[in-house]
């Protein structure tokens, strides 16, 4: 029998590699000859570096660079186990948990050390690179990012913009000559499951900046000067993305990823199937084990276990999900390529001792539902 263990993480649980070990843990109990390939995964948010390394072999790169108030912080990345293809997640160098709560604010975050780690990872000779712009502090339109890659934005004194939305306002000359030209043979990939534009009631500004740290004044001067940058854009370089769906993720980083880098957004999950490969693991496999803390309705909508379920249903392989909760209107899971939903808890108990027992849980709830599947085995 073959097994493809493809779980999400279990949010202040367990990893997805943790999960994905618990579940063979399980199903070696009941059929010890089994095969099972352990596939990590993620939905482009918080964990895909750490899924897409476990998954293909990789490796963990650590660097120093500029953080978001403009101080050097340390920063990863990974490199895939293909050697060519390098995971960014823009919070670990432009990440909001890297500033004090008092000390947001958006006027002048910059999104500079991303495009560090950018660079970085061209330095490692990389064709292809996956970037998650999830959970950044900055609302410069990728502004920060494309300094560091060498584009200029420059005040009409020609002089350089100092880091921060709040500086777009003097735009008024774009220089890309100096980008780094190995950018161009490289496929910019971009984990975006917002479809907000720029500008506007529902862009950066307004939808993403509050949580920032911008005021209600200061929303109105970061909309105003993004769209100064996305007029600015159009008039020299040709590119409209003032109201492109998913330019106004992570503060305007699409726009910039969008309109310099010819970058591709598109669904996280999306991604992390097609870097890891899923599809040719799942279509000669018996059974997919997927997962995550929490499965409900909700769970539709670009979540990892959908995501895993949609692959398997195209090669009529059963799919069963684990869930340290399950939630409201799941019956639409069933009909969706989920043939069982599965709690792993054992007994009433507190969320702190659930989380502290994930592990222990999960492999039980699996062996469990081993034992049951062998029954259907039995001559």
């Amino acid at each position: 029998m073959k097994f493809v263990l493809a779980p999400d993480s279990f949010k202040e649980s367990m990893s997805a590699k943790t999960a994905a070990f618990a579940m063979k843990k399980g199903i070696m109990k009941v059929f010890p000859e089994a095969e099972c390939v352990i596939v990590p995964m993620a939905d482009g948010g918080e964990g895909t570096l750490e899924s897409l390394v476990s998954a293909t072999e990789g490796e963990i790169i650590k660097t120093d660079v500029i953080g978001p108030l403009g101080k050097k912080v340390t920063a990863e990345y990974g490199l895939l186990g293909d050697s060519e293809t390098a995971v960014i997640e823009m919070a670990s160098a432009s990440g909001l948990q890297l500033i004090k709560p008092e000390d947001r604010n958006p006027l002048h975050t910059t999104s500079y050390g991303t495009g560090q780690l950018i660079k970085h990872a061209l330095d490692k000779g990389v064709n292809r690179i996956l970037i998650g712009i999830g959970g950044s502090a900055t609302n410069d339109g990728g502004v920060g990012m494309l300094q560091a890659l060498g584009v200029s934005f420059k005040d009409k004194d020609g002089e350089e913009l100092p880091f921060g939305g709040g500086a777009l306002k003097h735009l008024h000359t774009i220089d890309t000559s100096g980008l780094d030209e190995r950018i161009h043979n490289v496929q910019i990939d971009v984990a975006c499951d917002v479809n907000n534009p720029l500008i506007g009631p529902t862009g950066a500004s307004v939808i993403f900046g509050p949580q920032k740290g911008a005021t209600r004044d200061m929303v109105t001067i970061l909309d105003h000067n993004l769209t100064h940058y996305a007029k600015v854009i159009k008039e020299q370089l040709g590119e409209d993305i003032a109201f492109v769906a998913g330019a106004g993720a992570a503060g305007g980083m699409g726009a910039g990823l969008l309109a310099f880098l010819s970058a591709r957004l598109k669904k996280g999950i999306d991604l992390v199937i097609e870097y890891t490969r899923l599809e040719e693991y799942v279509k000669d496999a018996d059974f997919v084990f997927t997962g995550e803390g929490s499965i409900d309705g909700q769970t539709l909508y670009g979540k990892t276990p959908y995501g895993v379920a949609t692959v398997a249903k195209k090669y009529s392989v059963p799919v069963i999900a684990f869930a340290g909760k399950i939630g409201n209107d799941i019956d639409a899971l069933y009909e969706n390529g989920f043939n069982a939903i599965v709690g792993i808890l054992k007994e009433v108990t507190s969320l702190k001792e659930s989380l502290e027992s994930g592990e222990s849980n999960l492999a039980f709830a699996t062996e469990n539902v081993c034992r049951i599947l062998k029954i259907n085995r039995i001559d």
